[in-house]
């Protein structure tokens, strides 16, 4: 159970670093001028600002560390605004295949975890 666990950890590290890459290729690929230079490197920082700065207090499946405490409710969100945001750049950018694969992959590693979503949805 725990080598699942850890597969499941390693596809949402990769989910979330996918996530910042497409957002950051979208704003590259559907802008022009200056506004693509400062969007392809200001939206992914500010995605991983805030992923990093709003979390639940002791969450186990971080550090357990926040900068700013939110619920449980709040924090899933977060979380699932960030990766429609990815998915939708994906469709949006006529990578549709990669989109329904991206999303797929989200549900499947939201599936693999239930027991972390039952623990935000009570916190």
């Amino acid at each position: 159970m725990e080598k699942l666990n850890q597969i499941n950890l390693l596809l949402r590290f990769s989910l979330e670093v996918a996530a910042l890459i497409v957002i950051g290729l979208f704003a590259w690929t559907h802008f022009n001028g200056y506004f693509r230079y400062v969007l392809t490197l200001v939206l992914p920082i500010a995605v991983m600002v805030i992923w990093t700065v709003f979390a639940v207090p002791d969450d186990p499946s971080r550090s357990g560390q926040t900068v700013i405490a939110v619920n449980g409710m709040t924090r899933l969100i977060i979380e699932l605004l960030i990766f429609a945001v990815a998915v939708v750049a994906l469709y949006f950018s006529h990578l549709k295949t990669a989109s329904i694969i991206f999303f797929c992959l989200i549900m499947l590693h939201c599936i693999a975890s239930v027991d972390r979503i039952k623990w935000l949805l009570n916190q």
